[in-house]
Protein backbone atom coordinates (compact mmCIF):
# COMPACT_ATOMS: atom_id res chain seq x y z
CA UNK A 1 0.00 0.00 0.00
CA UNK A 2 2.98 2.61 0.54
CA UNK A 3 5.56 3.64 -1.77
CA UNK A 4 8.08 1.72 -2.74
CA UNK A 5 11.43 1.96 -0.38
CA UNK A 6 14.44 2.96 -1.96
CA UNK A 7 16.56 -0.12 -2.77
CA UNK A 8 19.75 -0.03 -1.87
CA UNK A 9 22.22 -2.85 -3.21
CA UNK A 10 24.88 -4.86 -1.31
CA UNK A 11 27.94 -3.89 -4.01
CA UNK A 12 27.48 -0.56 -2.71
CA UNK A 13 25.41 1.30 -5.54
CA UNK A 14 23.41 4.61 -4.90
CA UNK A 15 19.62 4.38 -4.89
CA UNK A 16 17.63 5.68 -7.75
CA UNK A 17 15.76 8.95 -6.72
CA UNK A 18 13.18 10.84 -8.01
CA UNK A 19 12.48 14.32 -8.64
CA UNK A 20 9.59 14.95 -6.44
CA UNK A 21 12.22 13.51 -3.50
CA UNK A 22 15.36 15.78 -5.00
CA UNK A 23 12.54 18.86 -4.79
CA UNK A 24 11.80 17.82 -0.76
CA UNK A 25 15.01 17.93 -0.18
CA UNK A 26 15.42 21.56 -1.57
CA UNK A 27 12.85 22.51 0.81
CA UNK A 28 14.45 21.28 3.46
CA UNK A 29 17.42 23.01 2.50
CA UNK A 30 15.93 26.74 2.06
CA UNK A 31 13.44 25.90 5.41
CA UNK A 32 16.55 24.78 8.15
CA UNK A 33 18.62 28.01 5.97
CA UNK A 34 15.48 30.53 6.65
CA UNK A 35 15.18 28.65 10.28
CA UNK A 36 18.12 28.28 11.81
CA UNK A 37 18.75 32.18 11.21
CA UNK A 38 15.56 33.19 13.07
CA UNK A 39 16.90 31.14 16.55
CA UNK A 40 19.63 33.72 16.60
CA UNK A 41 17.56 37.22 18.27
CA UNK A 42 20.02 39.09 19.26
CA UNK A 43 23.86 39.86 17.97
CA UNK A 44 25.39 39.38 21.52
CA UNK A 45 23.73 35.53 21.48
CA UNK A 46 27.08 33.60 21.72
CA UNK A 47 25.72 29.95 21.45
CA UNK A 48 22.73 27.78 19.22
CA UNK A 49 21.65 24.98 20.46
CA UNK A 50 19.80 23.02 18.15
CA UNK A 51 19.40 19.25 17.26
CA UNK A 52 18.76 18.11 13.98
CA UNK A 53 17.33 14.50 13.53
CA UNK A 54 16.41 12.07 10.33
CA UNK A 55 14.45 9.00 11.08
CA UNK A 56 14.73 7.56 7.79
CA UNK A 57 17.85 8.70 6.78
CA UNK A 58 18.85 6.07 3.79
CA UNK A 59 21.76 5.73 2.36
CA UNK A 60 22.84 9.19 2.24
CA UNK A 61 23.78 9.18 -2.17
CA UNK A 62 21.37 9.00 -4.95
CA UNK A 63 21.07 8.46 -8.70
CA UNK A 64 18.71 10.73 -10.70
CA UNK A 65 16.27 8.44 -12.22
CA UNK A 66 16.21 11.06 -15.32
CA UNK A 67 19.49 13.31 -15.26
CA UNK A 68 21.75 10.64 -13.65
CA UNK A 69 23.30 12.81 -11.86
CA UNK A 70 24.65 12.57 -8.43
CA UNK A 71 22.03 13.66 -5.44
CA UNK A 72 23.24 13.43 -2.27
CA UNK A 73 20.07 12.92 0.19
CA UNK A 74 18.77 14.19 3.64
CA UNK A 75 21.71 13.94 5.96
CA UNK A 76 23.43 16.13 4.02
CA UNK A 77 20.68 18.62 3.57
CA UNK A 78 21.08 19.19 7.37
CA UNK A 79 24.31 19.22 7.36
CA UNK A 80 25.28 21.77 4.42
CA UNK A 81 21.89 24.01 5.63
CA UNK A 82 23.51 24.62 8.71
CA UNK A 83 26.76 25.52 7.64
CA UNK A 84 25.28 27.99 5.32
CA UNK A 85 23.33 29.16 7.64
CA UNK A 86 26.06 29.32 10.24
CA UNK A 87 28.35 31.45 7.38
CA UNK A 88 25.16 34.31 7.51
CA UNK A 89 24.41 34.69 10.78
CA UNK A 90 28.24 35.02 10.98
CA UNK A 91 28.71 37.97 8.32
CA UNK A 92 29.75 41.13 10.32
CA UNK A 93 30.39 39.54 13.72
CA UNK A 94 32.94 40.56 15.79
CA UNK A 95 32.83 37.09 17.86
CA UNK A 96 31.59 33.71 15.58
CA UNK A 97 28.22 32.14 16.82
CA UNK A 98 28.89 28.77 18.24
CA UNK A 99 26.48 26.45 16.69
CA UNK A 100 25.82 23.70 19.03
CA UNK A 101 24.20 21.40 16.66
CA UNK A 102 24.16 17.17 16.57
CA UNK A 103 22.71 15.03 14.16
CA UNK A 104 20.98 12.01 14.72
CA UNK A 105 20.94 9.65 11.66
CA UNK A 106 18.72 6.66 12.10
CA UNK A 107 18.23 3.78 8.95
CA UNK A 108 16.88 0.50 9.44
CA UNK A 109 18.18 -1.21 6.18
CA UNK A 110 21.20 -2.24 6.34
CA UNK A 111 23.29 -1.57 2.83
CA UNK A 112 22.17 1.87 3.26
CA UNK A 113 23.41 2.76 6.70
CA UNK A 114 26.44 1.13 5.46
CA UNK A 115 26.19 3.49 2.45
CA UNK A 116 25.43 6.65 4.22
CA UNK A 117 28.58 5.59 6.80
CA UNK A 118 30.91 5.37 3.77
CA UNK A 119 29.34 8.61 1.91
CA UNK A 120 29.68 10.85 5.34
CA UNK A 121 33.24 9.62 5.37
CA UNK A 122 34.08 10.31 1.74
CA UNK A 123 32.26 13.99 2.30
CA UNK A 124 34.85 14.51 4.95
CA UNK A 125 32.51 13.89 7.80
CA UNK A 126 34.29 10.75 9.04
CA UNK A 127 35.60 12.07 12.30
CA UNK A 128 32.53 13.76 13.50
CA UNK A 129 30.78 10.23 13.68
CA UNK A 130 30.57 9.39 17.04
CA UNK A 131 31.15 13.56 17.95
CA UNK A 132 28.22 15.36 16.81
CA UNK A 133 26.89 12.90 14.28
CA UNK A 134 25.44 10.21 15.69
CA UNK A 135 24.66 7.32 13.37
CA UNK A 136 22.04 4.28 14.20
CA UNK A 137 21.29 1.22 11.87
CA UNK A 138 17.80 0.84 13.45
CA UNK A 139 14.24 1.82 13.16
CA UNK A 140 13.17 5.19 14.36
CA UNK A 141 10.84 4.11 17.48
CA UNK A 142 13.43 2.11 18.26
CA UNK A 143 15.72 4.75 19.01
CA UNK A 144 13.38 7.45 19.57
CA UNK A 145 12.80 7.62 23.64
CA UNK A 146 16.66 7.98 23.60
CA UNK A 147 16.93 10.43 21.01
CA UNK A 148 14.29 12.75 23.05
CA UNK A 149 16.47 11.87 26.75
CA UNK A 150 19.42 13.50 24.72
CA UNK A 151 17.80 16.17 23.50
CA UNK A 152 15.76 17.31 26.67
CA UNK A 153 19.14 16.79 28.64
CA UNK A 154 20.86 19.56 26.39
CA UNK A 155 18.23 22.11 26.39
CA UNK A 156 16.34 21.32 28.86
CA UNK A 157 14.02 24.53 28.69
CA UNK A 158 12.31 23.84 25.37
CA UNK A 159 14.54 21.19 23.50
CA UNK A 160 14.73 22.99 20.09
CA UNK A 161 15.01 20.31 17.43
CA UNK A 162 13.46 19.66 14.22
CA UNK A 163 12.39 15.55 13.20
CA UNK A 164 12.34 14.86 9.35
CA UNK A 165 10.13 11.81 9.43
CA UNK A 166 10.18 10.66 5.84
CA UNK A 167 8.49 7.64 5.90
CA UNK A 168 7.87 5.40 2.93
CA UNK A 169 3.78 5.54 3.51
CA UNK A 170 1.93 6.62 6.28
CA UNK A 171 1.66 4.11 8.99
CA UNK A 172 5.47 4.10 9.79
CA UNK A 173 5.04 6.96 12.32
CA UNK A 174 1.92 6.54 14.59
CA UNK A 175 0.27 10.22 15.32
CA UNK A 176 1.07 9.11 19.39
CA UNK A 177 4.69 9.03 18.52
CA UNK A 178 4.81 12.60 17.42
CA UNK A 179 2.02 13.76 20.10
CA UNK A 180 5.31 12.55 22.54
CA UNK A 181 7.93 14.50 20.64
CA UNK A 182 5.64 17.74 21.37
CA UNK A 183 4.78 16.50 24.74
CA UNK A 184 8.79 16.05 25.80
CA UNK A 185 9.74 19.10 23.53
CA UNK A 186 7.66 22.15 23.60
CA UNK A 187 10.17 24.06 20.81
CA UNK A 188 10.47 20.72 18.88
CA UNK A 189 9.30 20.87 15.11
CA UNK A 190 8.37 17.72 12.69
CA UNK A 191 8.38 17.46 9.19
CA UNK A 192 6.30 14.53 8.15
CA UNK A 193 5.79 12.59 4.70
CA UNK A 194 2.21 11.24 4.33
CA UNK A 195 1.03 9.26 0.86
CA UNK A 196 -2.03 10.47 0.72
CA UNK A 197 -2.36 9.12 -3.29
CA UNK A 198 -1.46 5.35 -1.94
CA UNK A 199 -3.69 5.35 1.19
CA UNK A 200 -7.01 6.90 -1.29
CA UNK A 201 -5.99 4.44 -3.94
CA UNK A 202 -5.76 0.97 -1.94
CA UNK A 203 -8.50 2.27 0.77
CA UNK A 204 -11.85 0.20 1.26
CA UNK A 205 -13.86 -1.25 3.93
CA UNK A 206 -12.15 -4.17 4.84
CA UNK A 207 -10.72 -5.08 8.29
CA UNK A 208 -7.29 -3.79 6.57
CA UNK A 209 -7.99 -0.49 5.93
CA UNK A 210 -9.65 -0.26 9.66
CA UNK A 211 -6.27 -1.50 11.37
CA UNK A 212 -4.33 0.63 9.12
CA UNK A 213 -6.27 3.85 10.62
CA UNK A 214 -5.78 2.27 13.78
CA UNK A 215 -2.06 2.10 13.37
CA UNK A 216 -1.66 5.92 12.52
CA UNK A 217 -3.54 6.65 15.50
CA UNK A 218 -6.82 7.99 13.50
CA UNK A 219 -9.13 5.61 13.56
CA UNK A 220 -12.45 7.38 13.57
CA UNK A 221 -11.16 9.23 10.58
CA UNK A 222 -14.24 8.80 8.57
CA UNK A 223 -16.82 9.49 11.40
CA UNK A 224 -18.44 6.18 11.73
CA UNK A 225 -19.12 6.83 7.33
CA UNK A 226 -18.12 3.97 4.78
CA UNK A 227 -15.51 4.41 2.10
CA UNK A 228 -18.51 2.65 0.06
CA UNK A 229 -20.81 5.47 1.06
CA UNK A 230 -18.18 8.31 0.42
CA UNK A 231 -17.66 7.07 -3.04
CA UNK A 232 -21.25 6.71 -3.78
CA UNK A 233 -22.36 9.87 -2.59
CA UNK A 234 -19.45 12.68 -3.01
CA UNK A 235 -19.25 13.82 -5.97
CA UNK A 236 -15.46 14.22 -5.21
CA UNK A 237 -14.72 11.62 -3.24
CA UNK A 238 -10.73 11.55 -2.74
CA UNK A 239 -11.13 15.10 -1.64
CA UNK A 240 -13.47 14.43 0.68
CA UNK A 241 -11.59 11.66 2.39
CA UNK A 242 -8.60 13.99 2.13
CA UNK A 243 -10.77 16.90 4.28
CA UNK A 244 -11.45 14.20 6.88
CA UNK A 245 -7.54 12.97 7.13
CA UNK A 246 -5.81 16.64 7.11
CA UNK A 247 -7.69 17.27 10.48
CA UNK A 248 -7.38 13.99 12.35
CA UNK A 249 -4.23 13.71 11.48
CA UNK A 250 -3.05 16.90 12.66
CA UNK A 251 -5.27 17.05 15.80
CA UNK A 252 -4.08 13.75 16.76
CA UNK A 253 -0.33 14.78 16.92
CA UNK A 254 -0.86 17.32 19.09
CA UNK A 255 0.72 20.69 17.26
CA UNK A 256 -0.64 23.98 17.43
CA UNK A 257 0.29 25.29 14.21
CA UNK A 258 1.10 23.38 10.81
CA UNK A 259 1.18 23.31 6.74
CA UNK A 260 -0.39 20.53 5.16
CA UNK A 261 0.45 20.86 0.91
CA UNK A 262 0.88 17.94 -1.38
CA UNK A 263 4.70 17.82 -3.25
CA UNK A 264 4.24 18.31 -6.79
CA UNK A 265 4.84 15.16 -8.88
CA UNK A 266 4.17 15.16 -12.46
CA UNK A 267 2.27 18.42 -12.12
CA UNK A 268 -0.26 17.03 -9.20
CA UNK A 269 0.72 15.99 -5.66
CA UNK A 270 0.51 12.23 -4.54
CA UNK A 271 2.00 13.08 -0.81
CA UNK A 272 1.64 15.22 1.40
CA UNK A 273 4.99 17.24 3.23
CA UNK A 274 3.09 18.02 6.19
CA UNK A 275 4.91 20.81 9.25
CA UNK A 276 4.39 20.96 12.51
CA UNK A 277 5.43 23.21 15.42
CA UNK A 278 4.32 25.06 18.05
CA UNK A 279 4.85 28.25 17.48
CA UNK A 280 3.77 30.67 14.66
CA UNK A 281 7.09 31.64 13.74
CA UNK A 282 7.89 28.26 12.50
CA UNK A 283 4.83 28.18 10.79
CA UNK A 284 5.40 31.31 8.89
CA UNK A 285 8.82 30.44 7.89
CA UNK A 286 7.59 27.02 6.34
CA UNK A 287 4.95 28.97 4.21
CA UNK A 288 7.44 31.46 2.96
CA UNK A 289 9.09 28.02 1.87
CA UNK A 290 6.12 27.15 0.29
CA UNK A 291 6.04 30.27 -1.79
CA UNK A 292 9.66 30.63 -2.73
CA UNK A 293 9.45 27.33 -4.10
CA UNK A 294 6.17 27.13 -5.60
CA UNK A 295 7.00 24.76 -8.47
CA UNK A 296 7.59 22.03 -5.61
CA UNK A 297 4.08 22.47 -4.23
CA UNK A 298 -0.34 22.02 -5.16
CA UNK A 299 -2.83 23.10 -2.87
CA UNK A 300 -6.34 21.56 -3.38
CA UNK A 301 -8.57 24.08 -1.77
CA UNK A 302 -9.33 27.81 -0.84
CA UNK A 303 -6.71 30.84 -0.60
CA UNK A 304 -8.21 33.01 2.41
CA UNK A 305 -8.53 31.67 6.01
CA UNK A 306 -10.63 28.91 5.18
CA UNK A 307 -8.96 26.92 3.03
CA UNK A 308 -9.54 23.41 3.84
CA UNK A 309 -13.13 23.80 4.24
CA UNK A 310 -13.89 23.32 0.64
CA UNK A 311 -12.17 20.23 0.69
CA UNK A 312 -15.08 17.61 -0.54
CA UNK A 313 -17.46 19.87 -1.26
CA UNK A 314 -17.66 20.44 -4.58
CA UNK A 315 -19.98 23.59 -5.31
CA UNK A 316 -17.73 25.48 -2.86
CA UNK A 317 -14.12 24.39 -4.15
CA UNK A 318 -15.04 25.32 -7.60
CA UNK A 319 -15.95 28.82 -6.01
CA UNK A 320 -12.32 28.40 -4.25
CA UNK A 321 -10.64 27.81 -7.07
CA UNK A 322 -12.16 30.64 -9.06
CA UNK A 323 -8.50 32.57 -10.98
CA UNK A 324 -6.10 29.72 -9.75
CA UNK A 325 -6.33 27.44 -12.58
CA UNK A 326 -7.41 24.34 -13.60
CA UNK A 327 -5.01 22.28 -11.23
CA UNK A 328 -5.79 23.80 -7.89
CA UNK A 329 -3.26 26.63 -5.81
CA UNK A 330 0.20 26.18 -7.03
CA UNK A 331 1.47 29.27 -4.84
CA UNK A 332 2.53 31.30 -7.59
CA UNK A 333 1.84 35.06 -8.79
CA UNK A 334 -2.40 33.96 -9.59
CA UNK A 335 -2.63 31.94 -5.93
CA UNK A 336 -0.63 35.27 -4.71
CA UNK A 337 -3.22 37.56 -5.67
CA UNK A 338 -5.63 35.35 -4.73
CA UNK A 339 -4.73 34.95 -1.32
CA UNK A 340 -4.45 38.76 -0.89
CA UNK A 341 -8.12 39.52 -2.55
CA UNK A 342 -9.60 36.76 0.02
CA UNK A 343 -7.45 38.29 2.98
CA UNK A 344 -9.00 41.55 2.44
CA UNK A 345 -11.97 40.29 2.25
CA UNK A 346 -12.40 37.84 5.30
CA UNK A 347 -9.84 39.72 7.43
CA UNK A 348 -11.90 42.96 8.53
CA UNK A 349 -14.88 41.01 9.64
CA UNK A 350 -12.46 39.29 12.68
CA UNK A 351 -10.93 43.09 13.05
CA UNK A 352 -14.05 44.54 13.66
CA UNK A 353 -15.06 41.79 16.24
CA UNK A 354 -12.49 43.47 18.73
CA UNK A 355 -13.67 47.09 19.14
CA UNK A 356 -10.23 47.63 21.44
CA UNK A 357 -8.41 46.30 18.54
CA UNK A 358 -6.45 42.86 17.91
CA UNK A 359 -2.91 42.89 17.76
CA UNK A 360 -1.37 41.47 14.34
CA UNK A 361 0.57 38.62 16.02
CA UNK A 362 -3.06 37.74 17.30
CA UNK A 363 -4.64 37.67 14.51
CA UNK A 364 -2.15 35.88 12.16
CA UNK A 365 -1.61 33.27 14.85
CA UNK A 366 -5.06 32.49 15.36
CA UNK A 367 -5.79 32.05 11.95
CA UNK A 368 -2.68 31.08 10.02
CA UNK A 369 -3.67 27.11 10.03
CA UNK A 370 -6.74 27.98 8.11
CA UNK A 371 -4.79 30.01 5.02
CA UNK A 372 -1.57 29.21 2.76
CA UNK A 373 -0.78 32.58 2.54
CA UNK A 374 2.83 33.63 4.71
CA UNK A 375 2.69 36.66 6.82
CA UNK A 376 4.01 38.72 3.98
CA UNK A 377 0.81 38.11 2.15
CA UNK A 378 -1.24 39.07 5.10
CA UNK A 379 0.56 42.18 5.62
CA UNK A 380 0.07 42.95 1.49
CA UNK A 381 -3.77 42.56 2.44
CA UNK A 382 -3.87 45.03 5.46
CA UNK A 383 -1.85 47.51 3.38
CA UNK A 384 -4.67 47.44 0.89
CA UNK A 385 -7.16 47.69 3.80
CA UNK A 386 -5.29 50.74 5.53
CA UNK A 387 -5.69 52.61 1.72
CA UNK A 388 -9.20 52.00 1.11
CA UNK A 389 -9.89 53.51 4.80
CA UNK A 390 -11.26 49.81 6.06
CA UNK A 391 -8.92 49.76 9.26
CA UNK A 392 -5.87 52.08 11.23
CA UNK A 393 -2.51 50.70 11.97
CA UNK A 394 -1.12 51.84 15.90
CA UNK A 395 2.17 51.42 16.57
CA UNK A 396 2.94 50.43 20.14
CA UNK A 397 4.33 54.23 19.96
CA UNK A 398 1.15 55.60 18.47
CA UNK A 399 2.36 55.86 15.35
CA UNK A 400 0.43 54.87 12.51
CA UNK A 401 1.56 52.12 9.49
CA UNK A 402 1.04 52.53 6.15
CA UNK A 403 3.30 50.22 4.86
CA UNK A 404 3.29 46.59 5.05
CA UNK A 405 7.35 46.28 5.25
CA UNK A 406 6.48 48.26 8.61
CA UNK A 407 3.83 46.36 10.38
CA UNK A 408 4.93 44.33 13.93
CA UNK A 409 3.49 41.45 15.62
CA UNK A 410 2.77 43.90 18.79
CA UNK A 411 0.81 46.76 16.49
CA UNK A 412 -3.15 47.02 16.61
CA UNK A 413 -5.83 46.48 14.08
CA UNK A 414 -8.46 48.95 14.28
CA UNK A 415 -11.44 49.65 12.87
CA UNK A 416 -11.77 52.85 10.84
CA UNK A 417 -14.09 54.92 11.86
CA UNK A 418 -15.83 54.67 9.01
CA UNK A 419 -16.64 51.01 8.34
CA UNK A 420 -17.36 49.98 4.81
CA UNK A 421 -16.57 46.58 4.11
CA UNK A 422 -15.14 46.36 0.62
CA UNK A 423 -17.30 43.99 -1.67
CA UNK A 424 -15.24 42.19 -4.12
Amino acid sequence: MARKPYQWPADGKPAVIQQHSVAKHDVLRAYLVDYIQTLVVSPQQEELRLTLVDGFAGGGIYVHDVTRQTVYGSPFAFLQSATAAAELLNRGRQRPLQMNIDYFFVELDGNAYASLKRTLIEQGYGARIGQDIHLFNSAFEDQSASILQFISKKSPRAGRSIFLLDQYGYAEVPTAQIRGIFEALPAAEVLLTFNVDSFLTYANDSAATKKTLADIGIPDVLRDRTIEDIKRNEKDWRLYIQSCLYRELVEACGARYYTLFFIRTEGHGDYWLVHLSQHPRARDVMARVHWSKNNHFIHYGGAGIDMFRVLGYSADRDRAFTGQGAFGFLFDDIAGESSVKSLMTQLPQLIYAHDEGLSFGELFATTCNLSPADSARYKEALEQLVQHKEIVIVAPDGARRLKASTITDKDQLLPAAQKTFLGF
